[in-house]
């Protein structure tokens, strides 16, 4: 799907022509769109319909001037936002996109930064003047910030000290790109700086009237073969989806301070650490964490008012795992976990140690919030909890048939014949991608589970060689790519393999070089392990490494990496757990 210009001239309707049919709207007659059984206006834009509600509010002192952002760091440095500061401060950003860079609407911009407070000033203020904004992770290597780049023919990258360097290595090669703005300090040969800009600018901007399904932002998902896809979604899809699931997950309010703990290039982080709470009135805490250090993260929660935590199942293993009868937490009401299995052990040590359930919620890049376990729900113990209010969320067969409760099957929301707020928009310049992955009436969400008769569903695998190792998704071919540039790799096939405290890790099964057989095993682990590290994000690297004289493939040549992971975890006594 493509905008042209500065003006949305279509949009994609995903009925019964999947989502290659179009239908063109009158921008002039902001008239509501009838878009199945919700009807939702035609336009929508986050920072306006959001944001600048709340600063109206406090102006009028209907809502406390407690912050929205709350920052700090290990150094002792503190910021603190209310909503009308969070408001004027994100369209000065949004004036330094608009006019020092001369971004217009429609145009892409990747973001790579961590957990700085700049990382939500400018995805406001893309989302004020219609920019689509592109997060990504600062672990990813020159590699896999080329491939972005080119891929979305993005016109500015945002960026830290980090990955500059980075950057610089290869922004020659993307002939689209024509700004890079750097959020430090320090100043950069080519690069525009951010904090000096944002000093000189007006704190006022007309914010761009986006259409509900004009393009916000592009997430880039690891897939089981070829590189990461473009899922875009738009406006509707991401913030109008966070008014409706408002009240249905973590049951935040104005009064309430969340802290979610992940990374700034998941979906994860915009859905709990951004739309949320913010939706809601709430304040988003934030604790900038170069290195997760469990013993800094339990001494946070004992000394601010933290009333809900949101962190990948791994967090809370890592943290049961210290002294916690040394620690109380006397304003923290609530936990969720999402990204990976929540163990039983997990969820009953928690529960025993601090008191709090830790409730799970379920979803992937394409649907966001899917299924949730909220605060006002049981928990059934390996359960994702039931489908949000306005998803129809079964389990199918091969044939697309809704099964009935108890019986194993394709996870999938319903899409036909109506497409519901929040599904994605498809995946940029792969139409038969996005299509493929629709099964009768149905998006697969690429999970097999099992629904009971109170519409808990029950997780039991994924669908396809997706590793998810401690929350992050990763593509096998990502890892297999990088092997091959090693001349000691003949062939290579990556797969999951189970871990008693990440889940499951990447393990490569390598097929050496015939030069390379007489080199000692161990070093040769070391030597590709740091390899993989040095061209991709490094959380990617294989943690277990296996040397073998072949792989098993099919007739047509191909890897067999069903087989491969079948044995790996069969051996390991475990099933398998993503």
């Amino acid at each position: 799907m493509h905008w042209l210009g500065k003006i949305p001239r279509h949009c994609t309707l995903w009925g019964t022509e999947m989502f290659n049919r179009t239908f063109h709207i009158n921008i002039k007659k902001p008239l509501p769109i009838q878009w199945g059984r919700q009807e939702i206006p035609a336009k929508f834009n986050f920072a306006n319909d959001v944001i600048d509600h709340w600063a109206n509010m406090e102006k009028a002192g209907k809502r406390p001037p407690r912050p929205a952002l709350w920052w700090m760091n290990g150094s002792g440095e503190e910021i603190k936002w209310n909503f009308r500061e969070l408001s004027k401060i994100s369209q000065q950003a949004a004036n330094v996109l608009s006019g020092a860079c001369g971004l217009q609407r429609g145009d892409r911009v990747a973001v790579l930064l961590g957990q700085v407070p700049e990382w939500w000033l400018v995805t406001l203020g893309c989302i004020r003047t219609g920019l689509v904004f592109m997060p990504g992770t600062i672990q990813m290597k020159s590699t896999d910030i080329l491939y972005r780049l080119q891929s979305s023919k993005a016109r500015a990258i945002v960026a830290g000290d980090e990955v500059a360097q980075e950057v610089d290595t290869v922004a020659p090669d993307c002939s689209f790109l024509k700004t890079k703005l750097l959020v430090s300090e320090n100043r950069r040969e080519g690069w525009l700086n951010f904090k000096t800009l944002l000093k000189d600018v007006s704190t006022t901007h007309h914010c761009v009237e986006t259409g509900s399904h004009e393009p916000a932002a592009i997430y880039f998902t690891s897939g089981t073969s070829g590189p990461p896809k473009m899922a875009e979604h738009s406006h509707s899809s991401l913030g109008l989806k966070a008014k409706m699931d408002a009240g249905t997950w973590t049951g935040l309010n104005v009064s309430d301070t969340v802290w979610t703990i992940s990374d700034t290039g998941w979906i994860l982080n915009i859905l709990a650490s951004f739309l949320e709470p913010w939706t809601l009135g709430a304040c988003i805490f934030v604790y900038l964490l170069p290195k997760f250090e469990p013993q800094t993260v339990l001494k946070v929660l004992s000394s601010y008012p933290i009333n809900s935590l949101v962190g990948a199942p791994l967090i809370y293993r890592i943290l049961l795992q210290q002294d916690l009868s040394s620690y109380k937490f006397p304003h923290l009401h609530s936990c969720f976990t999402g990204g990976e299995s929540l163990l039983q052990e997990t969820l009953e040590n928690w529960k025993a140690k601090t008191g709090l359930y830790i409730r799970e919620f379920y979803g992937q890049t394409e649907t966001g919030l899917t299924c949730r376990v909220s605060r006002t729900m049981t928990v059934k113990p390996g359960s994702l909890g039931t489908a949000i209010p306005h998803y129809d969320v079964q389990v199918i067969d091969e044939q697309g048939n809704v099964l009935p409760p108890g019986k194993e099957g394709d996870i999938a929301i319903r899409v036909k014949p109506f497409r519901p707020v929040g599904i994605f928009s498809g995946y940029v310049d792969n139409p038969k991608k996005t299509e493929a992955n629709i099964r009768g009436d149905f998006w697969l969400l690429g999970d097999r589970g099992i629904k009971d008769p109170e519409g808990y569903f029950h997780f039991m695998g994924r669908t396809d060689d997706i590793i998810n190792s401690s929350g992050y998704r990763i593509g096998p071919s990502e890892v297999e790519n990088a092997l091959m540039e090693h001349p000691a790799v003949a062939e290579t096939a990556v797969i999951s393999s189970p871990d008693p405290t990440r889940g499951e890790v990447v393990k490569a099964f390598v097929v050496l070089a015939p030069e390379f057989l007489s080199h000692d095993p161990e070093q040769l682990t070391k030597l590709l392990q740091q390899h993989v590290k040095s061209v991709t994000a490094p959380y990617k690297y294989p943690r277990k490494v296996e040397f073998v004289l072949d792989l098993p493939k099919t007739i047509t040549g191909k890897i067999e990496r069903a087989k491969l992971r079948a044995k790996e975890w069969k051996t390991s006594g475990q099933a398998q757990v993503q």
